[in-house]
């Protein structure tokens, strides 16, 4: 049977709908944004529901992070070989009937399942989207698209919370913590619609072959070290936890060797060989990992301590998430428009000085607080600052890791970039959460949120330290067309709340 999808030729011009293809892009991210941040207010209704205790929190948020991270390399590979729109069509409807299977879990078992589940869908669906936007725009009019996605994107995050936590409270039609997952469907099958008629078909590249050995080893090499993180607390830290975690950093060894030999052999491996030899990539790789796993992981605190420490509504704590969205907003806003371009990778340094100091205002803020009377109020002057801080880092940050990679690479540069950002969230959310738990399940949550910020703290000193051997200028954003332009990257739609 004949695919009625459009079709394009080179030499007749723009595709007339190429705008409807930004537009499915765009619900898509935003879909993979929403499930990435919605559940963090669900914690106490999936617990009334299901059972859930800490460690199954953990999972249910940052196991979907997990085979996303795991699997965005792959999945940028599929749809090189198989084309990008039969892979983001299949990763569109998998998401959508992932999402389905969520909402429809009958118990926290199921439920973490369907989570890894849809996140593997996510890593098939998300690589696509750039893909597709390079193959229908060009010149000034990639730029625009790209200058639209960092709004949307940011938007998108700030409703995050606050969308879930009003769907909960509303508890509509008596789904409650449901409906989270629910509003993926008509989201999902409304740009499922539109992709299958708008997207032009365009084969794939059967002669590029999918390395499924370096999957493999990523995803065991995750698994290993999620896994006594999230389990580790609960467990009392055995000699297992330990063993799996110097198991995992084996496996990312034994994947960088297997990279370098299939490359050796004259087979194309996952990762462009000459990244993993480039210092100042590498290095920015483990700048991602703790930036992103610190700021992921104080997020998830910060609801937690709102919702079981406060005792804050679902809609509550995600009105409560404010001041760090909008906090985050006005750094990136100063970092991209002023800061990045004129002091160059100084922005930085400032950036993880501004979060250390508004980790100090908020440490004195819960000190002074006054349980039978606290408002969220108390203490957004220092989440505020933390977002400010992380703010300046996010507009900025990737366009200077790829600095330091050649322009051939830069695809690939991009894609291990967003699945590092994304296992690094996850293992945020299992050392937060493990950290606040620890104290929590004591009553003691003012001393759990201060010994997250001491975590904090820590792994923001080193992302600081680790700056310096960054390159000191961004690459221009001219030569980044089509990948991730400093201030717009599809990277940063997990970063803002």
């Amino acid at each position: 049977m004949r695919d009625p999808s459009p079709t394009t030729d080179e030499t007749t011009g723009p595709y007339r709908w190429r705008w409807l293809i930004l537009v499915a892009m765009l619900v898509a991210e935003l879909m993979d944004l929403l499930d990435a941040s919605i559940v963090n207010v669900a914690g106490p209704a999936l617990e009334e529901s299901l059972g859930a205790g800490s460690v199954g929190l953990q999972w249910v948020i940052g196991g979907y992070a997990l085979t996303l991270g795991a699997g965005l390399v792959l999945g940028g590979r599929l749809g090189d070989r198989y084309g990008r729109r039969r892979m983001f069509l299949i990763g569109l409807a998998a998401f959508t009937a992932t999402s389905l299977l969520c909402a429809l879990a009958p118990n926290i078992g199921a439920l973490i399942a369907f989570r890894l589940l849809q996140g593997t869908a996510g890593a098939m669906l998300l690589p696509q989207g750039l893909g597709l936007l390079r193959e229908n725009f060009s010149g000034p009019e990639l730029t625009k698209v790209f200058a639209v996605f960092g709004p949307v994107l940011g938007l998108g995050g700030i409703i995050g919370p606050v969308l879930g936590g009003f769907l909960i409270e509303g508890d509509f039609f008596g789904l409650g913590w449901r409906s989270v997952f629910l509003v993926n469907l008509p989201i999902g099958a409304a740009a499922l619609a539109v992709a299958a008629r708008f997207v032009p078909r365009r084969p794939g590249d059967r002669t590029v072959r999918v390395d499924l050995t370096g999957a493999a080893l990523v995803a065991v090499a995750c698994a290993l070290l999620v896994l006594p993180l999230n389990q580790g607390q609960e467990d009392g830290w055995p000699l297992w936890t330990w063993l799996s975690m110097a198991a995992s950093a084996g496996g990312f060894a034994l994947f960088a060797l297997q990279q370098r030999r299939t490359a050796a052999a004259g087979r194309e491996p996952l990762v462009t060989p000459g990244l993993l030899r480039k210092p100042a990539f590498t290095v920015g790789l483990g700048g991602i990992a703790l930036f992103f796993g610190g700021l992921v992981g104080t997020q998830l605190v910060l609801t937690l301590y709102l919702q079981i420490g406060r005792h804050f509504t679902a809609g509550d704590a995600g009105l409560g998430n404010l001041p760090l969205a909008v906090g985050t907003a006005i750094g990136g806003a100063v970092s991209g428009a002023l800061l990045a371009d004129r002091i160059g990778r100084a922005v930085l340094q400032v950036g993880p000085l501004v979060q250390l100091a508004g980790a100090a205002l908020l440490w004195f803020e819960l000190d002074g607080l006054d349980p039978a009377s606290f408002s969220i109020l108390e203490i957004a002057p220092g989440v505020a600052v933390c977002g400010v801080g992380a703010g300046l880092v996010i507009a900025a940050l990737f366009g200077f890791v790829l600095a330091a990679v050649d322009d051939h690479e830069i695809g690939s540069a991009s894609g291990v970039l967003s699945a590092v950002q994304s296992v690094g969230g996850s293992v945020g959310v299992a050392v937060f959460g493990s950290v606040f738990f620890a104290r929590a399940r004591a009553g003691d949550f003012t001393t759990g949120y201060h010994h997250a910020l001491i975590v904090q703290a820590c792994l923001v000193a080193a992302f600081l330290a680790i700056t310096f051997l960054l390159p000191r200028k961004s690459r221009p954003e001219e030569e980044q067309h089509g990948t991730t332009p400093t201030g717009a990257t599809p990277d940063a739609r997990r970063t803002t709340v």
